[in-house]
């Protein structure tokens, strides 16, 4: 078969089938918010060529661990959606690691896409309780994709509660599918160290997890009933020593 996104065979091989769509691997990396690019700095070299044109989530190849770990071997959907490298993952649950588990740090070298929704997000909820501009990454006592932290769109640190915000994007599939189980182990990684999320579901997405917040989209209304729920995990005590005073009207 040949796809949409040139991987597979070539179009022109006698007996191939072209399909008008992009290939599962590409879908999934789609899904995951992660580039082919990635897979292949961290897939052995001698497997990058294979890589490169691979199409099935579930072919096996060999992986490197940044922290110089021995490879192992694992399914392009467990590179992306498990733990990563064995040894990491069990560190990872060791004593040492577990002291600094639930810890918000500012990770300096963090590269993520902010859209102008989650902008507009940190500026409502900046109007109604301080946020902390310090911080953007919590230590877990688990690896998520390779790595002993997570990273959620916003971090209340002094109420150890984290706020993300979800919808289904212009292709009308982020934060579903696999993504909606990577969404779901997130959130249980930081329940894990005491953390809880509060979620915005929005553009038709369902409930996912206990604290959230479904709505067409975001409004001042939206964030109010953000603020509510966490007077509902944390208390009112808690957040009040948070409160910025009236939220402006927009």
């Amino acid at each position: 078969m040949s796809f949409r996104c040139g991987h597979g065979a070539s179009a022109g091989d006698d007996g191939v089938v072209a399909l008008r769509r992009v290939c599962p691997l590409c879908m999934l990396l789609d899904e995951t918010h992660r580039s082919r690019a990635e897979l292949l700095g961290r897939v052995a070299p001698p497997q990058r060529a294979a890589l490169a044109r691979e199409t099935r989530v579930g072919a096996t190849y060999d992986w490197r661990c940044a922290r110089g770990h021995d490879r192992y071997a694992a399914t392009v959907r467990e590179v992306l959606t498990g733990p990563g490298c064995p040894k990491c993952a069990v560190n990872a649950a060791g004593p040492s690691s577990v002291r600094e588990a639930g810890v918000a740090f500012m990770n300096p070298g963090l590269r993520v896409r902010t859209s102008q929704t989650e902008q507009r997000l940190r500026m409502l909820l900046g109007e109604r309780i301080r946020l902390h501009h310090g911080v953007n990454a919590v230590r877990i006592a688990r690896t998520f994709f390779g790595r002993q932290e997570v990273w959620p769109d916003i971090l209340i640190p002094q109420l150890r509660i984290a706020v993300e915000y979800d919808d289904p994007g212009r292709s009308r599939r982020a934060h579903k599918g696999l993504k909606e189980a990577s969404d779901l182990e997130k959130d249980e990684a930081l329940r894990e160290v005491g953390w809880e999320v509060v979620r915005i579901r929005a553009g038709g997405l369902g409930e996912l997890g206990q604290h959230s917040v479904v709505c067409n989209a975001l409004t001042p209304a939206v964030v109010d009933e953000v603020v509510a729920c966490m007077r509902r995990i944390r208390g009112d005590d808690a957040v009040d020593a948070l409160v910025t005073g009236r939220p402006a009207a927009s």
